[in-house]
């Protein structure tokens, strides 16, 4: 094994052997891409053959269809007569994009009942899917949505909370599955709507009210009904023959035109449990007898009538009240015997007599609101052969009053939050993070001069934010640019530009935000040297390479500053590409490692793997190779670099001639020979300064430090002399 300190004395062999292989590699990188078979478009899927596999027993597949109410085209999957399901593709419904700037379309499935039965992936074009996660991540993921209802509020991650259910994320491209779920549910609710399967909500929440139990007064029959506690249908023979007419009952039982005003059914309504209703109407132990057995959520309704009979003569034990019903919003409640009390008297002063008098009970399940209103249907039915009959329905309203009742205002639920509002919210804590590195960083910046004057507390201060940079804003979040988003913005630029698509990733977002004001300030450097979590990675990696002591390779200038286009070569063929293909941009984007490394951590396919390895351990021995020779991202950045407003890098007329100490000390070799420094290619590391404010370092300081001190013993000597 050939011993380190055999390279040490051998460094000058050693080194011009290696620069022979670095630019070998560097040459060749231009040209290498890593096998494609990772990396393809999905190509849009046949949905027949999912519905078909999903509804085996099916013996009918409509054609896709408009609905009948909103025209949303759906296939309807039966079994002879019964209907099995429904299913949809998202894009025709829900076309919503997703992080690629286009939408994920899925064939989605649901029961009668509004039960997900399946969700499909036919077609989607997003970068981080298609570089490294396989379809199988993003299969398992819509597998979830079996067994859930579209009923449910689906939020992606998270626990279950706020009426919310929650399903499994999938890491790598949590926005991408966010956009799907919205795609899914957004599609899955208008076409359950349109079929009636669930009814649009305005959202706000009534809770039920409360009876007030300690409230009573007396009053008699007059006082009550006069206020509306106790109400009244009342029919004559008219109005119902009225109701017939034109139909085959018209003249069935009809009315002698001298009867037409007599009364055919008066019948009075009310809430017994109401404390000042029934106490009045009944006697206290009739009443209690009455209220006793009922449980929370149950009530009692008294109808007392004349004339037609509210019973129905067909009632018999164990039967239904046919004649009757309680409407409620949507709900009709009916009675059978067993919820049913026969009244032979009441008590009340002032009362008529009645035929009929009962109490019905409404059960809890019927979430029976007291306070809110109601109405009692009175169904009329005549015969019009030995089977046949028809019917027409009456229907009187109940009003509660409101001393008779406490009702909670109503609960105005928040608006549902859009998916950039959610996803923002989620990140919340990330943002604020990120916000505050970025004031961090401007602080540096701007106090700069002051800094650098403190070399060790500027190099520590520097190592440190690029720690945090590569952990929390690369690994963590996965904050790491990439050429794609650049083509991403010029599609968008080129078609329907929205922001949403851009505000769906919080940390990228803001991360463009500071590239463009810093880019417009001072150029590309300050991404690159600060932001960028694979520049810090390949930087805090060739410190490491320095602290051990590995000989560090430097082209000759006139090699590096020819090797500086092979970025913008890269970047151009990029660009050309995506004009005609972003999906095949995309592929080739991947010479850049940083998905490998940042989002995928390195879990992937090995050509990948290899690839991000090389460009991180070349910077054991060259400082930051990739970002100075193939980052198409830092040649996209550099271009306007020359509108930068501020020039805060200082320089005197002795830097380049004679003065070359930064120019060797700069490790990127950012600085020309004649002492100009290219910010395309600056990094912002601020070594140059550290050295241009040192005077035991700087050639000119250290010069009028000698001058100066040569004045000095000048004058203390001309002193001495006079003395």
């Amino acid at each position: 094994m050939v011993s380190f300190n055999y390279l040490v004395h051998n460094k000058n062999k050693f080194q011009q052997g290696a620069l022979v292989v670095l630019t070998t590699l560097l040459l060749l990188a231009t040209f290498f891409i890593p096998p494609s078979y990772a990396l393809f478009v999905s190509p849009p899927k046949d949905p027949m053959p999912f519905i078909q596999a999903q509804f085996p027993d099916a013996t009918a597949i409509s054609e896709k269809t408009p609905t009948k109410v909103g025209g949303y085209p759906i296939w309807t999957v039966r079994k002879n007569d019964d209907v099995l399901g429904y299913a949809f593709e998202t894009n025709d419904i829900a076309k919503i994009p997703a992080y690629s700037g286009e939408p994920v379309n899925m064939l989605v499935a649901i029961d009668p009942q509004g039960a997900y039965l399946t969700a499909k992936v036919l077609e989607h074009h997003e970068p981080i899917i298609l570089a490294g996660i396989p379809e199988s991540k993003l299969w398992a993921f819509t597998d979830q949505y079996a067994g859930l209802s579209v009923r449910d509020r689906l939020k992606v991650g998270g626990n279950k909370n706020e009426g919310y259910v929650a399903i499994d994320g999938l890491s790598g491209a949590t926005v991408t599955v966010m956009v799907m779920n919205v795609g899914i549910t957004k599609a899955a609710k208008k076409v359950a709507q349109a079929l009636a399967i669930i009814e649009k909500s305005n959202g706000i929440i009534q809770p039920i009210s409360t009876i007030k139990t300690e409230v009573f007064s007396d009053a008699n029959w007059t006082q009550l009904t006069g206020d509306g506690s106790i109400r009244k249908l009342y029919l004559d023979r008219n109005a119902v023959d009225d109701s017939f007419v034109g139909t085959a009952a018209e003249h069935v039982d009809e009315a002698n035109a001298d009867e037409k005003q007599n009364m055919f059914a008066e019948i009075y309504y009310t809430l017994i449990d109401i404390p000042t209703i029934g106490k009045n109407l009944f006697s206290a132990a009739d009443y209690q007898w009455l209220t006793k057995p009922l449980q929370p959520g149950e009530h009692l309704i008294g109808v007392f009538g004349n004339g037609y009979s509210f019973k129905g003569s067909g009632y018999v034990r164990g039967g239904i009240f046919d004649r009757i019903q309680i409407h409620q919003q949507d709900n009709a409640i009916s009675f059978r015997d067993l919820q049913h009390e026969r009244v032979t008297d009441i008590f009340i002063a002032g009362a008529p007599q009645f035929q009929e008098m009962s109490v019905f009970k409404i059960e809890a399940h019927h979430e029976f609101d007291p306070g809110a209103e109601w109405a009692f249907e009175l169904l009329v039915r005549r015969q019009t052969g030995p089977v046949d009959s028809l019917f027409n329905s009456f229907k009187g309203q109940y009003d509660m009053l409101d001393k008779y009742v406490d009702t909670p205002p109503a609960i105005m639920p928040e608006p549902e939050l859009s998916l950039t509002q959610q996803v923002w919210q989620d990140k919340n804590v990330e943002v604020v993070v990120l916000i505050t590195l970025l004031i961090v960083l401007l602080l540096i910046l701007f106090f700069q001069d002051v800094l650098v004057r403190h070399p060790k507390f500027m190099h520590n201060l520097r190592h440190g934010f690029l720690v945090v940079t590569v952990v929390l804003i690369g690994w963590s979040w996965g904050g790491q640019l990439s050429i794609v988003n650049v083509f991403t913005f010029l599609q968008a630029l080129m078609h329907d530009f929205s922001w949403d698509l851009f505000l769906l990733d919080p940390i990228i977002f803001i991360l463009w935000c500071a590239a463009a004001v810093t880019m417009l300030l001072w150029g590309r450097a300050v991404y690159c040297g600060w932001l960028c979590p694979f520049g810090a990675l390949q930087e805090l990696v060739n410190v490491f390479g320095r602290f051990i002591k590995l000989p560090q390779l430097e082209l000759p200038y006139a090699v590096h500053e020819r090797l500086w286009a092979i970025k913008y070569l890269i970047l151009l063929a990029l660009f050309g590409i995506s004009l005609d293909s972003l999906a095949m941009a995309e592929q080739f984007a991947e010479i850049e490692p940083f998905k490998t490394t940042f989002l995928l951590k390195f879990d992937r396919e090995w050509p990948f793997i290899a690839w991000a390895s090389l460009m991180i351990l070349t910077s054991l021995v060259n400082r930051k190779t990739f970002c100075r020779y193939l980052c198409p991202l830092g040649a996209a950045l550099s271009v306007p670099s020359k509108l930068s407003l501020f020039q805060w890098l200082k320089r005197r007329s002795e830097c380049g001639q004679p003065c070359k100490t930064c120019a060797k000390e700069c490790e990127i070799q950012a600085i020309q020979p004649n002492g100009e420094i290219n910010m395309r290619e600056c990094h912002y590391c601020l070594d140059c300064q550290v050295t241009y404010f040192n005077d035991e370092k700087c050639p000119p300081l250290k010069k009028l430090a000698r001058k100066q001190r040569k004045i000095t013993d000048e004058q203390i000597i001309a002193i001495t002399n006079t003395d």
